[in-house]
C-alpha cells in the first residue's frame, strides 16, 4: 500500500522536532507534531480530503471517504459511506513527535454491517493498535486508542472495509499524551464445580480435554469472580466451595472477586430474600449477621492464601438486599447493612477494593438515583460495578453515558460486573434459553461466534475510554455455564435446566469460543 510514510522520509532530516511541514505535495499528509483539523471543520462539505488528511482506497474508492454536515460537536463530520462495496482509509501523518505515550480520542457512530471499521494508530515505531467502531446508528460513542511512539512520529487511520450502503462516521480526534487499557479481563465462573461434579467437560479450542481454568487463563483471562450463597439447597456456591475454587483461581495467577449475594439463592433486582438462617432476625442482628458472614468467609480465603482481591458488598442491589430491612424504602437501614460488609472486608484485608453492584448499565438517571442516595446516607464503597446487558439495559450509547457519569459524578473506579451474549440462538438442553429469538438481539450484532467476540471487544472499548483511567474492565457473566444434566439454574431442583448454554465462552461441542480472544483485549 502506498504510504506517505517513504515520500516524507527525505524531508524529515532536516526538520527540528515538532516543526510542521508546510509545502507537500498535494497528494501526501500534512505532517505534524499535533493533529490537523480533528473536527473536519475545514473543508467540511463533501471533500473526500479535508484539510490534513489524505484518503486512500486500492480500488478507487475515494470518494467513499467524505465530509457532511452533522457533527459531534460543531458543524461537519467524515463519513465512509458508498452505494457499492467499498474499501477506504482516511488517514494523517505526524512527525516530529517526541517518543512517549500517547492516546487518541474519537467520537464516532456507525450503522453495522461492515468487514472491518476500526481508528488505528501505525507506524509510530512499536506494534499497531487499533480500536473498532461499536455500532451505534444514533448516539456518538468516545473511543480512545493508546499508543507507544518510538520513531518521533506515527499515522490516524480511519478504515472501513465495507458492504454496499454500510456507514460510519468519526469527529472531534484528538491525539495527546496519555496511555489506556483496562486491567480486568474477567469472568464470573460460578457454576464451574457444579459442572464439573455433574460431568461437564472443558475443552481447548482444538480438543483437548483440560481444565477449564487454565483454559480461559491461556486465552488472557485475568480475573475471576465468584458468587456466595450462605445455605443454598444444593450446597453449591456456599463458602466450602468457594474456598475449593479459590485456590484453582490464584494458582493459575488470577484475580479474585467474591460476590456475596446474602441470599440462600439468587439475589437480584427482582429478589433479595434472607437466608433462612436470618429470617425473623432483627435489623440490628441482620448488621451482626452481614459483618460476620462476610469477614467468616474472607477470613478463610485468607488463612488459606487466596485473599480475595475485590469483593461486592451484595449483588445486583438496585432494590437494596435482605427485604425487606434492606429495601431502598429505607436508606438509613440499608446503608448500615452495606456498612457492616464493608468494615468486614476491611477488618480482613485493608487492601481489598469494596464495589457496590447494580443492574443499571444505562440507566443513568437510576444510577444517579441510587449513588446519590448511598453517598448522602454515608455508605463506604470503593468502586462502582454495573451490570450491563446490551438486550435489556439500552443502547452502548446509554452505557456509555452512566458510565462516565457514575465515574466523575462519585470519583470512583467503575468496572462492567456482569454482560454477557449468544453465540447462538437454539437451545442445547430442553429448557428454553433466555435470549433466543433474533428480535431480542443488539442491532449490528448477530448470534454468531463474531457477534459475540465484538460486543465484548466494543463494551471493553468504551469502559477503556472513561476518563482520568477510572475504568478497571468486565466481567463476562458465567463463562462456564454449559448444558449439563443436574447443573440447572434453581439449586433446590436437581431437573432445572439451564437457560444460558448459548452465551457462555464454550460451545456445545465443548470447546472453548474463539470469542475467548476478548480476553486479550488491551
Amino acid at each position: 500500500m502506498f504510504h506517505p510514510r517513504r515520500t516524507l522520509q527525505v524531508l524529515l532530516i532536516p526538520l527540528a522536532a515538532g516543526l510542521a511541514l508546510t509545502a507537500l505535495p498535494a497528494q501526501t499528509a500534512s505532517a505534524a507534531s499535533t493533529l490537523t483539523n480533528g473536527g473536519f471543520e475545514s473543508d467540511g462539505t463533501g471533500t473526500a480530503t479535508p484539510a490534513g488528511w489524505s484518503t486512500y482506497s486500492a480500488a478507487g474508492q475515494n470518494s467513499a471517504s467524505f465530509t457532511e454536515a452533522g457533527g459531534h460537536s460543531g458543524s461537519y463530520r467524515l463519513t465512509h459511506w458508498s452505494s457499492s462495496a467499498y474499501k477506504v482509509e482516511t488517514y494523517q501523518y505526524l512527525s516530529g513527535l517526541t517518543n512517549g505515550n500517547y492516546k487518541l480520542t474519537a467520537w464516532v457512530r456507525s450503522g453495522g454491517g461492515q468487514n472491518s471499521a476500526y481508528i488505528a494508530l501505525k507506524n509510530c515505531g512499536g506494534a499497531e493498535q487499533r480500536t473498532d467502531l461499536p455500532v451505534s446508528a444514533s448516539g456518538w460513542i468516545r473511543i480512545v486508542v493508546p499508543v507507544s511512539v518510538t520513531g518521533n512520529q506515527c499515522t490516524v487511520s480511519i478504515n472501513s472495509d465495507a458492504n454496499a450502503g454500510n456507514w460510519l462516521n468519526v469527529d472531534d480526534l484528538t491525539f495527546a499524551s496519555g496511555t489506556g487499557g483496562t486491567s480486568i479481563h474477567g469472568a464470573d465462573i460460578s457454576s464451574l464445580a457444579k459442572s464439573e461434579a455433574k460431568g461437564g467437560l472443558y475443552r481447548t479450542s482444538s480438543g483437548a480435554t483440560g481444565d477449564a481454568v487454565t483454559i480461559l487463563k491461556n486465552t488472557g483471562m485475568n480475573y475471576a469472580r465468584l458468587k456466595v450463597w450462605v445455605n443454598p439447597a444444593d450446597g453449591y456456591n456456599n463458602k466450602t466451595r468457594v474456598l475449593a475454587l479459590a485456590k484453582r483461581v490464584k494458582a493459575a495467577g488470577m484475580k479474585l472477586l467474591v460476590d456475596f449475594h446474602y441470599s440462600d439463592t439468587w439475589a437480584d433486582p427482582g429478589a433479595q430474600s434472607k437466608p433462612a438462617a436470618w429470617s425473623g432476625h432483627s435489623y440490628s442482628r441482620l448488621r451482626t449477621d452481614v459483618y460476620d458472614h462476610t469477614y467468616d468467609v474472607l477470613n478463610a480465603l485468607k488463612a488459606q492464601g487466596t485473599t480475595a482481591d475485590m469483593v461486592q458488598v451484595g449483588n445486583e442491589i438496585n432494590g437494596g438486599m435482605l427485604w425487606s430491612e434492606g429495601s431502598t424504602d429505607n436508606w438509613a437501614q440499608l446503608a448500615g447493612l452495606l456498612n457492616s460488609g464493608y468494615d468486614a472486608v476491611k477488618a480482613v484485608s485493608s487492601s481489598t477494593t469494596v464495589a457496590l453492584h447494580l443492574a443499571k448499565g444505562g440507566d443513568l438517571s437510576g444510577t444517579r438515583w441510587w449513588f446519590d442516595n448511598a453517598v448522602a446516607s454515608g455508605v463506604k464503597f470503593d468502586a462502582i460495578g454495573l451490570s450491563y446487558y446490551g438486550y435489556w439495559h439500552g443502547t452502548l450509547h446509554d452505557f456509555q453515558t452512566t458510565l462516565d457519569d457514575a465515574a466523575s459524578r462519585y470519583g470512583k473506579p467503575v468496572f462492567v460486573a456482569e454482560t454477557a451474549y449468544p453465540f447462538r440462538l437454539d437451545s442445547e438442553d430442553s429448557h428454553e434459553n433466555i435470549i433466543d429469538t433474533p428480535a431480542e438481539l443488539v442491532s449490528g450484532y448477530p448470534a454468531t461466534v463474531a457477534g459475540q467476540t465484538r460486543w465484548m471487544n466494543d463494551v471493553a472499548s468504551i469502559v477503556e475510554a472513561v476518563p482520568n483511567g477510572r475504568g478497571l474492565g468486565v466481567f463476562y457473566w458465567e463463562a462456564t455455564w454449559t448444558a449439563v444434566a443436574g447443573s440447572g439454574w434453581d439449586p433446590a431442583d436437581a431437573s432445572s435446566g439451564n437457560g444460558w448454554e448459548n452465551q457462555a465462552l464454550f460451545g456445545y461441542d465443548d470447546k472453548a469460543l474463539p470469542s475467548t480472544a476478548w480476553f486479550s483485549h488491551r
